[in-house]
């Protein structure tokens, strides 16, 4: 009998706890302004130009509730909230039964969210999961509850809820999927479309139709329990064939969403913007798309891809002087997989790691004829440990070449010599002031790119070559202002100086020597390829492992860098290695098409000297190769320079 009045004192105590604090919250909405429900949290996007690409919420494609499908409207109640009409934005039972059935089965099976509820997450709230957003939760949904009728708060969730693949809104999720208005569509394209907001990376019959399916068949069963329609109509709205159209009316782009995703990851992470959309009503965001560079970037790769359909790729165009990412592939179709890889994925580099290496060789006294011998080497450690390095297709010199050669040829040999020689830890210093965060090992094979490293984390890096000398911040968004024009946030376009631009000069014609048939000799050099796709000069680095490919290359104007591999980290093929230098390649002429580029100017303090690129000597009369290559002046080459073998193979270096 004391336990059982325990009981009951412990619940009316909860309850009156609960009654003063729903009283306190409503009295605190009533008194509240009446909320602007079409306007808040509409995120328009725009490009470099100023031009609107996205909206968010408040689409232009709102529709009146009148005008909506009623088996979307009685699917949607049916699923998402079936006591709408009845309750003031909580459904207590609801809440109760979900706590007990998350109690007992010791995981969050069930939710208890209303419409209304969850309409307030989609408009107002922040991107923070804390206590202060779940109180503004509570009054925002009474406040709407309070100034607005529920046919008005079910028109607005219906017009503002994302059912992927960047279609927010009823209307324009069934133009995209089925391409006709929200007021035609049948019952089994009204409860497909339905089963989609739970999980649109997951429910889209784009990405997962068997999956999508399923969700369809739940979504009809609750209309059957809820008494909308008779169990007859659920199997014929099942097993109706549903032609899927999924393609948008305005930007054709299968990639842009890529973008977008790639712009709101961006602002979740800035500190100027507030805390709450309330604050802002909407947000202008302003980003550095360049829309014709992207779609060369998706065209191209799409062209050297077609017929290897599993093969993945990401790829950025970036402004190396502002660090503004003009335009960035995540994936090959944004319909079949959401995962933003240019973002999120880290893979390794290759060789593309080793003009990084090179810079920090030039700094530390190389010059573009400063040569090891190429030929097999194993080198031994203290602790007994062997390292072998093999060059692609086992090609040796087995004899001395300069550092132009071996980055003309990428010599794996070359570089993990050079590597060693200035210590392990001095590559990854140098990345690291490159702005490269990824954990690195100070190891030799850090040389020949086994870190994993993201590409826009790399692009940066090479960004500092590209504008000669200066550390930027890369970027998509450059301005964010609220629905009255108040600037929240411009980009900090300030550069830092951490290169010498000498040898940065130095660097970026050696790197002309990668599709140089100056170079040809017992090798070949990297991206000979692709010679006769370019008509201007370009610095490039590509770079292959087993599972990953990789070109980089610039002008003064822009960087590109390309990947692709697969996301399982399968191996890709030989062959396979040449998408990434066409794609380069094809996108930069493609983008340059009617545009000026430019070169660099020499420093006062370089000289270009006459030599066999090679060997790095000077040129005699005898010399069949000729060259011109660029030293500080004073490191002018000589023919009796020292080879740099001072580690011996047969010694512990």
């Amino acid at each position: 009998m004391k336990l059982l009045k325990k009981i009951f004192k412990f619940l009316f105590f909860v309850f009156l706890l609960f009654f003063i604090l729903g009283f306190s919250l409503y009295g605190y909405s009533r008194v509240s302004t009446k909320l602007e429900i079409k306007n808040a949290n509409n995120i328009s996007l725009y490009d470099g130009n100023g031009n609107l690409f996205f909206m968010g919420n408040g689409t232009s494609e709102w529709i009146s509730l009148e005008k909506i499908s009623i088996d979307l409207i009685n699917a949607t109640i049916s699923t998402e909230d079936k006591n709408f009409y009845d309750h003031f934005g909580f459904d207590f039972l609801r809440i109760l039964k979900a706590c007990w059935v998350n109690i007992t089965s010791g995981s969050t099976k069930q939710g208890a969210s209303t419409i209304s509820q969850q309409y307030v997450k989609n408009l107002f709230l922040d991107f923070d999961k804390t206590w202060e957003r779940k109180w503004n939760e509570l009054w925002l949904t009474l406040n709407m509850e309070i100034y607005y009728s529920k046919d008005e708060i079910l028109e607005g969730y219906l017009n503002t809820i994302n059912y992927g693949h960047g279609m927010y809104g009823i209307e324009n999720a069934s133009k995209f999927y089925f391409n006709k208005s929200a007021s035609d569509l049948s019952l089994a394209e009204a409860s497909l479309l339905v089963g989609i907001p739970k999980s649109p990376a997951n429910y889209s019959p784009i990405v997962n139709y068997e999956l999508s399916k399923s969700r369809q068949k739940m979504v009809l069963s609750s209309m059957v329990k809820n008494g909308y329609i008779t169990e007859d109509e659920m199997n014929m709205a099942y097993n109706q064939e549903l032609v899927i159209v999924g393609k948008k009316s305005n930007i054709n782009l299968s990639t842009i969403m890529y973008y977008q995703d790639a712009v709101l990851k961006e602002l979740e992470n800035l500190d100027n913007i507030p805390t709450s959309f309330l604050d802002t009503g909407g947000l202008k965001i302003y980003t550095s798309l360049d829309l014709n560079a992207q779609v060369i970037l998706e065209e191209k790769i799409e062209k050297n891809l077609k017929g290897s359909e599993e093969i993945q790729a990401n790829a950025i165009m970036m402004n190396p002087n502002t660090g503004a990412i003009i335009a960035l592939v995540g994936g090959r179709d944004y319909a079949k997989s959401q995962y933003n890889r240019a973002t999120s994925s880290y893979r390794q580099v290759g060789s593309v790691m080793k003009p990084i290496l090179y810079y920090s060789a030039l700094e530390n006294g190389f010059t573009a004829s400063t040569c090891f011998t190429s030929e097999e080497t194993t080198f031994t450690f203290s602790n007994n440990q062997n390292y072998s390095p093999r060059n692609a297709s086992e090609i040796y010199g087995n004899k001395p070449i300069s550092l132009a050669a071996a980055i003309a040829y990428s010599d794996n040999v070359y570089a993990v010599k050079t590597h060693i020689f200035l210590g392990e830890d001095s590559l990854v210093n140098m990345a690291n002031r490159l702005g490269i965060n990824s954990n690195m090992q100070a190891v030799p094979s850090l040389a020949l790119g086994t870190s994993e490293i993201n590409i826009i984390e790399l692009t940066s890096a090479f960004a500092t070559f590209a504008n000669e000398g200066y550390k930027i911040k890369p970027h998509l968004i450059t301005k964010i202002e609220d629905r009255n024009g108040n600037v929240l946030y411009q980009v900090d376009d300030v550069k830092e100086s951490i290169l010498n631009p000498s040898l940065v000069y130095i660097l970026n014609n050696l790197l002309t020597s990668t599709y140089d048939a100056s170079f040809v000799d017992y090798n070949y050099p990297t991206v000979l390829g692709i010679a006769n796709k370019l008509s201007r000069k370009y610095a490039i680095k590509s770079g292959t492992t087993a599972t990953d490919s990789w070109t980089v290359g610039y002008t003064p104007e822009v960087i590109t860098s390309i990947w692709i591999g697969y996301d399982d980290s399968s191996n890709i093929a030989t062959s396979d290695y040449m998408y990434t230098k066409n794609i380069f390649a094809d996108s930069m002429e493609a983008y340059f098409k009617d545009k000026e580029s430019t070169w660099y100017n020499m420093p006062n303090n370089v000289v270009g000297v006459l030599v066999d690129p090679i060997s790095g000597l000077p040129v005699n009369d005898s010399s069949k190769k000729k060259k011109v290559l660029y030293y500080l002046k004073g490191t002018e080459p000589t023919n009796d320079q020292v080879v740099f073998d001072e580690i011996d193979t047969k010694k512990t270096p």
